[in-house]
């Protein structure tokens, strides 16, 4: 048996979040803040945090969104690149893990496309290339670029 609070379901972010929002000029005063500085501040905006499907969102849905430019990149050398929905969510889960919001996104995607970028153009035997969240998981594409021709062949007795 206890009391309810209206947050109890939130994270503390959002909690946070939700606070700030009724943030009064008196409020910063008697936090510290010196009234003069206050009253060149026009206006104080709270930012919520992102979350896992907002991260999903900013990976594929806007314009220029990292997907889109790395999909583009490959297409000039002839390269159809997908990732699988799976991968977009790990490279989310990843992102909301370390907490630096959406330029995390860009890092991991970077990091994980680094390799892809540089071997892949080269190669005539690839024309599609899939990221899946194992690649994702990894942190490697090396199955990915191993060449068929490194690969070793059955010798016949």
């Amino acid at each position: 048996m206890g009391f309810v609070q209206s947050g109890e379901g939130q994270s503390k972010e959002k909690r946070v979040a939700t606070t700030l929002k009724q943030l009064e000029p008196d409020d910063l005063v008697k936090f510290g803040m010196i009234p003069e500085f206050i009253g060149r501040m026009p206006m104080v905006a709270v930012v919520e945090p992102l979350d896992e499907d907002a991260l999903m969102a900013i990976l594929t849905q806007p314009r220029s969104a990292l997907v889109k430019q790395y999909q583009k990149l490959l297409k000039m050398d002839n390269v159809n690149l997908e990732f699988k929905e799976e991968a977009l969510s790990a490279i989310a889960q990843e992102a909301y893990r370390r907490k630096t919001g959406a330029r995390a996104l860009r890092g991991i995607v970077e990091e994980l496309m680094l390799d892809v970028m540089y071997e892949l153009p080269s190669r005539k035997d690839v024309t599609t290339c899939t990221v899946t969240r194992e690649m994702v998981e990894k942190r490697s594409t090396a199955e990915l670029l191993v060449h068929p021709s490194s690969l070793p062949k059955p010798e016949s007795a």
